[in-house]
């Protein structure tokens, strides 16, 4: 049984979703990673960093990831790195559960019996370990480190969806389109140009969201790379996770 085909009462916490009370968390993606989010193997989860929004982001909610004035690709603040409608909501110990016993390709794998290592292995975000602990869970070897333990579980849950779109390193114009009906709404007020994530609950803003992405016709899915992929193939190489030899695959 895969992941994206989970459906597990007895573990897996559910909420209602209510598409009149949906929202739209937005924050600026400093780290483009492929870890946070996580959007491989069909399904795109919010397991670390963001520890407000994995709280409070409910089904029905979408989290979207703008660019950074100082990313890899220049200033791309106002492009759309990423955006994910939440499906489910589980907490981590659940994830981790779900992982350890169904289906294990979100848990980083730095071990091969070639020398070549799948991007998707080398950057999984089921990275902490409860089976010892619920209070303490172990980490375990990926691309956080022991400093990012605590903000990491402050978060208590991962969002999971297969209704995303995972641009990278392919960005996309996120265009100024005002409403017809009410000029002050504008396509690119869902733009957090700072720390911290903006919260809009506004209606009319998030049905132009959701119009202009269906207007694109993009399946959900990859279209792109993290932008930051050589950083961690260097900071993984330099802990000793990954050797000089090895190959990484990317999409």
């Amino acid at each position: 049984m895969q992941l994206e085909n989970i459906f597990i009462p007895s573990i897996t916490e559910f909420y209602n979703m209510d598409p009149r009370k949906r929202k739209i968390y937005s924050y600026v993606i400093p780290t483009d990673d492929g870890s946070a989010p996580n959007p491989y193997w069909g399904i795109c989860t919010l397991a670390i960093c963001k520890p407000a929004i994995r709280r409070t982001a409910r089904p029905g909610d979408w989290v979207i990831g703008t660019g950074s004035k100082r990313s890899p690709l220049g200033d791309i603040s106002k492009k759309l790195v990423y955006a994910m409608q939440v499906e489910q909501v589980v907490t981590m110990k659940t994830y981790d559960l779900i992982s350890r016993v169904i289906d294990s390709r979100k848990i980083p794998c730095f071990e091969t019996e070639q020398n070549s290592l799948d991007l998707f292995q080398i950057l999984g975000d089921c990275i902490y370990d409860f089976s010892g602990s619920r209070s303490n869970p172990r980490q375990r070897k990926g691309v956080h480190i022991r400093d990012n333990k605590n903000k990491d579980l402050r978060g208590e849950n991962v969002l999971t969806s297969s209704n995303f779109y995972y641009f990278g390193d392919r960005p996309i114009d996120i265009p100024s389109i005002s409403l017809p009906t009410n000029p002050s709404k504008n396509l690119q007020d869902i733009i957090k140009n700072n720390e911290g994530h903006r919260k809009i609950e506004d209606e009319e803003t998030i049905e132009l969201f959701e119009n202009w992405l269906a207007s694109l016709n993009l399946s959900p899915g990859l279209y792109g790379n993290p932008q930051m992929l050589l950083k961690v193939y260097r900071n993984l190489m330099s802990r000793g996770l990954i050797k000089k030899r090895n190959s990484i695959r990317m999409i």
